[in-house]
């Protein structure tokens, strides 16, 4: 198992594996926020690789001036985390968070956060067992105007 920042080469497999984790999503939009993402001074992807070489994940990882429950300002998060479905369960999520997390601890972070869809049962435990704590819950809502 290799954990590794992103480099340009891995835009199709970062686009890919966005596409299975978001796939609400259009695929402009996505290309849009990940050339976003990647153009910020204070964020890291970070690609898991099979043994054979292939990318399996992603995590995303940058700041935000707060995270629900944390304690301090800015903080490090989360942003999106993502393990094909074959490897799920094998260690490739907990050591992407681990790099994620060094990369904080290394940039001065004192906290990191991160969050998941209401319904997204799968990523609840698997926050909780990589450590981190439920915080809060939110119902949010809209009008069209």
């Amino acid at each position: 198992m290799r954990i590794r920042q992103s480099t340009p080469n891995d835009w199709g497999e970062w686009l890919r594996m966005s596409e299975a984790l978001f796939p609400d999503e259009r695929r402009a939009d996505l290309e849009r926020g990940m050339r976003e993402f990647s153009t910020r001074p204070d964020t890291v992807v970070f690609i898991a690789e099979r043994p054979d070489g292939n990318s399996c994940g992603f995590v995303e990882v940058g700041t935000r001036p707060y995270g629900d429950g944390c304690d301090s300002s800015p903080v490090a998060y989360i942003e999106a985390w993502y393990v094909d479905p074959d490897v799920r369960r094998s260690g490739y999520g907990r050591a992407m968070l681990a790099a994620a997390e060094s990369w904080a601890r290394n940039a001065g972070y004192r906290e990191i956060a991160s969050d998941a869809l209401l319904d997204n049962v799968v990523s609840h435990q698997a926050h909780l067992r990589s450590g981190y704590q439920e915080v809060d819950r939110v119902v949010q809502y809209r009008k069209v105007l």
